[in-house]
């Protein structure tokens, strides 16, 4: 990768990241966990930036909400945040963004990949959102799964539509 290469992917981790922060000021509370849309950008990140890039992209968005800046949902941010009820969903996004660059980028870039790529993401979301929800907040399981997962599904779906629409046009004008 030459230099230009490396600066156009570092200006762009650095946009998704912002991207990111911007999803977690819409911010919609129906309990200890909101509805954002910041999952939507963090997976969007692994479709156009594959998954190293993803990667750099939210671990640069925690950084900074792990920081203080007020980044994460309604605008908050510490250190404390990451240890709280969201703590999982928040460090789930690491490992989410790459399986969908991951795969997204193993499956051509096809809506159908990309469908699938950010179906594998949110799934590894929940699983490491709704534990940590449930540990945090002494929660029954099946407390956790209804507080935690099981509202935010239909919404997830509407982004994922969203996204993989998005990605298309994206991937355009990047190139």
């Amino acid at each position: 990768m030459n230099s230009n290469d490396q600066l156009r992917k570092t200006v762009y981790a650095a946009l998704f990241a912002a991207l990111i922060a911007a999803g977690a000021f819409i911010a919609i509370p129906v309990g200890p966990v909101p509805i954002v849309l910041q999952n939507l950008f963090v997976l969007l990140a692994g479709l156009i930036l594959g998954p190293r890039w993803g990667v750099y992209s939210v671990a640069l968005y925690l950084l900074m909400g792990g920081f203080g800046f007020p980044v994460f949902a309604g605008g908050t941010g510490g250190i404390g945040r990451l240890f709280g009820p969201t703590g999982g969903y928040l460090i789930g996004y690491l490992p989410a963004v790459f399986v969908a660059g991951l795969v997204s980028h193993q499956l051509k870039k096809t809506r159908t990949g990309d469908a699938v790529a950010m179906v594998a993401g949110s799934v590894i979301v929940y699983v490491s959102g709704v534990p940590w929800l449930k540990f945090a907040t002494g929660m029954a399981w099946d407390k956790a799964f209804m507080a935690g997962m099981v509202p935010f599904i239909p919404g997830d779906l509407i982004k994922i539509g969203a996204a993989i629409f998005a990605a298309r046009i994206i991937r355009q004008v990047v190139k």
